[in-house]
């Protein structure tokens, strides 16, 4: 294996680790054995597709050894191997809390701490030549997106299938007096989707000037309501001056 490549896909783990959503094109032919392999790959560098960071806490501490508690039952994880697991990372003091039924993988990737974890659609390409028997078995596939980038197939349903995994929102501006602008949204993150932030995208000293917004859509209890820098957006909105 030559320097070159090895440093080619040093550079596309880098970039993967940073992704906010994670594309794994596939060929329809031969789906299941390249999604393995890449998910083997990607899976030894840390990076957990589709996968929510394991919901335990661990603490280490100056002394008092290894102390297990937890909310729930557990089928995978005692205070033995518990012990064990924190034992090959010279750890003896340390308070694990599990929220839910662990794994030990669970617990390792919390003590290493350099996981990432990352939306990812597999894009099922070439699916103008399989059968339509072939494309129902793959339609059974988890976070699966079929296409025909020949043909152009299906390529609207992945940008919105991109829209979805990405938690994005589109809030549409209507300027006084007159219609909604469609053609130029502003882009939110369904995390970060409040009047504040669609101030703060328009720009930073917006929120300082901000009384109130008026907003339109199914989420508005009158059309227009009237809301203030707290309220969540959903749909449109249009600044108060």
């Amino acid at each position: 294996m030559s320097q070159t490549f090895v440093n080619k896909v040093g550079r596309v783990i880098s970039t993967a680790r940073t992704c906010n959503c994670i594309l794994i094109v596939l060929d329809a032919i031969k789906p299941i054995t390249h999604k393995r392999l890449i998910e083997k790959e990607l899976e030894g560098f840390g990076i957990r597709l589709n996968k929510e960071p394991p919901n335990m806490t661990f603490r280490k501490k100056e002394k008092g050894g290894i102390n297990l508690t937890s909310t729930v039952t557990n089928t995978h994880l005692d205070l033995d191997t518990v012990k064990a697991i924190c034992s090959e990372y010279r750890i003896h003091n340390a308070d694990v809390h599990l929220r839910y039924d662990a794994t030990a993988d669970d617990l390792i990737d919390v003590i290493e701490g350099s996981r990432v974890y990352t939306p990812c659609i597999y894009v099922v390409n070439k699916i103008d030549q399989i059968t339509m028997e072939e494309l129902e078995i793959l339609d059974k596939l988890p976070h699966y997106c079929p296409i025909s980038a020949h043909l152009e197939w299906n390529l609207d349903g992945l940008l919105e299938k991109i829209w979805e995994y990405l938690s994005l929102t589109r809030i549409y501006t209507k300027p006084k007096g007159m219609n909604p602008d469609y053609e130029d949204p502003v882009i939110l993150s369904s995390k970060k989707r409040t009047v504040e932030d669609f101030c703060d995208r328009i720009h930073k000293d917006m929120v300082k000037q901000f009384k109130y917004a008026l907003v339109w859509g199914s989420s508005a209890k009158h059309k227009p309501q009237r809301v203030g820098k707290d309220t969540g957006l959903y749909s449109c909105s249009e600044p108060g001056t």
